[in-house]
């Protein structure tokens, strides 16, 4: 059994899911593969992981680094969980591209060889958005290529964030 809430945010609403312990997935409603990792039945209700969860949201909408993460219980591939680590790295108003996050994986021996594509579905796979900051990146000439919850979304975070670092 899980739970999960409903959060309004000012780029729309968002579903965030619980195992009880752990967040397990934050989505803007309409995401693609928007909550592909429900398959339990789900209870709506207020959990503590939710409370941390949504003061880690305010406090990211107001313009500010909310600092580390909720608890999370990250559910994927052994290759994905390597790409969501490292994009937990990935500093507030920062940006990195897949090719990276690939350089990444081969120099800290996750991986012998891996391509920028195959980091790019692990990103786009990402069950907790926002809080594991698969928003901060890009492709490798600066677009702002790909983003579950739209590119739209994806400019309006990185304004946000570049804004509070005084980078816009």
């Amino acid at each position: 059994m899980g739970f999960i809430i409903r959060y309004d945010s000012p780029l729309g609403a968002i579903t965030l899911a619980s195992d009880g312990f752990a967040l397990t997935g934050l989505w803007f409603e309409g995401q693609k593969y928007f909550s592909a990792m429900l398959t339990a039945e789900y209870t709506e209700r207020m959990i503590p992981v939710f409370e941390k969860s949504i003061e880690w949201l305010d406090i990211y909408f107001s313009g500010r680094d909310p600092g580390s993460s909720p608890p999370l219980c990250l559910k994927g591939t052994d290759f994905q969980n390597k790409v969501w680590n490292i994009l937990l790295k990935i500093p507030y108003g920062k940006t990195v591209t897949y090719g990276q996050i690939a350089e990444i994986m081969v120099k800290t021996g996750c991986m012998v060889k891996v391509s920028a594509r195959a980091v790019g579905g692990a990103v786009g796979r990402n069950p907790v958005s926002i809080i594991v900051p698969c928003h901060r990146v890009i492709g490798a000439d600066g677009s702002l290529t790909g983003y579950a919850g739209g590119v739209e979304r994806k400019k309006k975070l990185l304004a946000l964030e570049m804004k509070s670092c005084g980078i816009l």
